[in-house]
């Protein structure tokens, strides 16, 4: 999935002298292989190539580097929880879409959260839920957050505990039956899928799981630097969530793939362009090569005939691969689950996430507060 870059085309791209592009190899910042056609020449990998001209057009201004890391920019947070490299997301030094090939959520989450024990998510007490779904998940984690213990000066063994209960707590909001299974069976129970279709949930809640400093993320540590309770943390990285740009992009993907199939494929994209309305459910700036997550989830998933003709309309089109909410889509209309499923997985597996990273930021007692940049008039004294 990696793309690589002869010596001129990386030359070109940088605007560097060779001896400036051995340089960076030298130091591991530019990746080298071999060229597979002549093993006497070199190849350079385009991802790395590309972060480096960005950061080269940055220029050193302190300004300039703090404002574009807010979007899409340098690392701004140490994390040793994931981060996505030249193409794969990686949990702790695993590739996780290798983890989905076999691990439960809860497993996932003992990785995430560095656990050194198992970790449960099992729901033992009734289910008082009669409908489930985003309010109820959102009237849950607020129960909890206003009950729960500020999570400053706690250790991460008793903040596992938190961030169990409450990612037990929402998965029971989100339908899952209350019970002892992985959270994966008693959500498609609760849906009314086959063992089949349980499997490519659990496989679906592991991709979810993390995915670096994303935008719920960071609210999530935002509300940890403050000490606030690990289900408020949770709750602040679900409000977050529900964005179009983020968790909302999979009704967006719904609605897309609708429009294709009344009008046709060429049609719908027309159409969605047209409004200069991004594609949802394709591309991705991590991904330029294609989103993994999705691949992971397509290898054990019967998709529709005129889900793949849309796929391979778009990719005509624009060149755009599909992303996770494309295969989230893609899997709720093949196993015929709630229209907001994509919500309601992204939710549940992130929630694992949302309190790996959270620990993360208490345990590091380090405060977020960025400064702003004033901009507006000022009254002269």
């Amino acid at each position: 999935m990696t793309e690589w870059l002869t010596r001129e085309e990386a030359l070109k791209r940088l605007n560097v002298r060779p001896q400036t592009l051995y340089a960076y190899v030298s130091r591991g910042r530019i990746g080298m292989q071999p060229d597979r056609a002549d093993p006497r020449r070199s190849q350079y990998r385009a991802d790395d190539i590309a972060a480096l001209a960005t950061r080269r057009a940055r220029g050193k201004s302190p300004q300039a580097i703090a404002e574009s890391a807010i979007a899409w920019g340098e690392p701004a947070i140490s994390t040793s929880i994931s981060t996505v490299s030249h193409g794969r997301l990686v949990y702790r030094g695993k590739d996780a879409v290798t983890l989905s090939a076999t691990a439960t959520l809860e497993e996932a989450a003992a990785l995430l959260w560095a656990s050194d024990a198992a970790v449960s998510l099992a729901s033992l007490t009734p289910s008082s839920v009669r409908q489930a779904g985003t309010p109820t998940a959102f009237a849950h984690l607020s129960a909890l957050a206003a009950e729960g213990w500020p999570s400053l000066g706690r250790g991460p063994a008793m903040l596992q505990q938190d961030g169990a209960s409450a990612t037990s707590a929402l998965a029971t909001a989100l339908g899952a039956v209350p019970g002892t299974r992985s959270v994966h069976e008693r959500l498609a129970q609760g849906w009314s899928v086959d063992a089949k279709g349980a499997d490519l949930i659990r496989r679906a809640l592991v991709l979810l799981a993390d995915h670096e400093l994303n935008a719920s993320t960071f609210a999530a540590r935002v509300a940890a630097s403050t000490g606030a309770p690990i289900a408020a943390c949770l709750l602040a990285g679900l409000a977050t969530l529900t964005g179009p740009r983020h968790g909302g992009a999979g009704a967006a993907t719904i609605a897309l793939v609708e429009d294709a199939g009344r009008l046709g494929a060429d049609e719908a994209i027309a159409r969605w362009l047209a409004h200069d309305r991004p594609l949802p459910g394709f591309g991705h700036q991590l991904y330029p090569q294609g989103d993994p997550r999705a691949q992971g989830l397509f290898d054990g998933l019967d998709i529709d005939e005129g889900l793949l003709r849309l796929r391979d309309a778009i990719f005509a089109a624009t060149g755009l691969h599909p992303n996770i909410d494309f295969a989230l889509a893609a899997l709720t209309l093949g196993l015929r689950l709630p229209a907001d499923a994509p919500f309601r997985l992204f939710a549940l597996g992130r929630s694992v996430g949302w309190t790996a990273h959270a620990i993360e930021q208490v345990t590091s007692n380090r405060p977020i507060r960025p400064r702003a940049r004033y901009d507006g008039p000022v009254e002269r004294g």
